[in-house]
């Protein structure tokens, strides 16, 4: 095959980042799903092979549509039965000749709460949460049919930010607020670094494999809105006791949460070096990103 073909279950914030970069390189073709029939068409306008999926909505032609990827990315949310992807089309994806490499992208939810203690990728999967459980779910059915000719790979993923998607974002929108819970910290993860691990995965596939992928510095969520607002001279929102909050039973779920996580292996295994080590470096590139953006959109009048 002349090419390499990257199709992306779920082609979302992190998948779109991957395809880009894929593209600007040369030598790949990407594909990817969505439940949106406009964004289907916005797609391929990109030069991005479209199609629709989810639950109720399949590959037509399952066979024929994946027959020449080589490289298959799963961004598909579970539910209590798991992952989609594996339950609707699995079968087929066992039978493709081509594929050198399977990811799927989970979350650090699987660990569950370990009171601030750290944890890597050799700590025991104990959910504590409906969001943890239905990962490690899908986590366990990919693994489940892992091997030389099916190489998968989980990416364990801290929360993600990036342009447009970072605490700059939701101060700008009036959205932010300081929640302070004392002891908690969340793990981070720049979407431009999400990127590097996953192209060095694919260059170094390891069967059956996964990765904590966050940055080297938990912060609480109260730190990081504080100095967001200090990089484009706002006054940082008043502290709000976690107790005191009105938080939406999503919002709430994730303070449920609290460890630190180990991303030595990413850098080991895979001798990533990460591009934003904190979210101090993150959020200054977002804000830089955005501004260069916005001077561009100025220039065009």
């Amino acid at each position: 095959m002349s090419k390499n073909k990257l199709f992306c279950f779920g082609y979302g914030y992190t998948c779109d980042y991957l395809g880009h970069d894929l593209l600007q390189r040369g030598g790949w073709d990407v594909a990817g799903t969505t439940r949106d029939l406009e964004k289907r068409d916005l797609l391929k306008k990109r030069g991005i092979e479209g199609h629709l999926f989810d639950w109720e909505t399949p590959l037509p032609d399952p066979r024929l549509i994946l027959q020449d990827v080589t490289h298959l990315l799963i961004s598909t949310p579970p539910n209590d039965d798991g992952d989609p992807t594996f339950l609707l089309h699995s079968e087929e994806i066992h039978q493709l000749k081509n594929l050198k490499w399977i990811g799927y992208l989970s979350t650090t939810s699987v660990y569950g709460d370990r009171d601030g203690e750290w944890v890597d990728e050799t700590s025991e999967l104990r959910p504590s949460s409906q969001r943890g459980s239905r990962r490690k779910k899908a986590e366990d059915q990919w693994l489940s049919i892992s091997s030389e000719k099916l190489p998968v790979h989980v990416f364990r993923l801290a929360g993600i930010y990036g342009p447009g998607r970072s605490a700059l974002d939701s101060i700008r929108a009036g959205m932010a607020r300081r929640i302070e819970k004392p002891g908690h910290a969340f793990s981070r993860i720049h979407v431009e670094d999400i990127v590097n691990v996953l192209l060095a995965s694919m260059a170094k596939p390891q069967e059956g494999t996964a990765y904590n992928v966050c940055d080297d510095q938990a912060a609480p969520s109260h730190e990081i809105i504080a100095y967001a607002c200090e990089l484009i001279g706002r006054p940082p929102p008043p502290l709000i006791p976690f107790d005191q909050a009105d938080l939406s039973p999503m919002a709430r779920s994730f303070y449920s949460d609290n460890k630190r996580l180990h991303n030595d292996k990413i850098k080991n295994e895979l001798g990533v070096k990460l591009k934003y080590p904190t979210y101090k470096e993150g959020l200054k590139a977002c804000q830089e990103a955005e501004d260069y953006a916005l001077s561009i959109f100025k220039s065009m009048g």
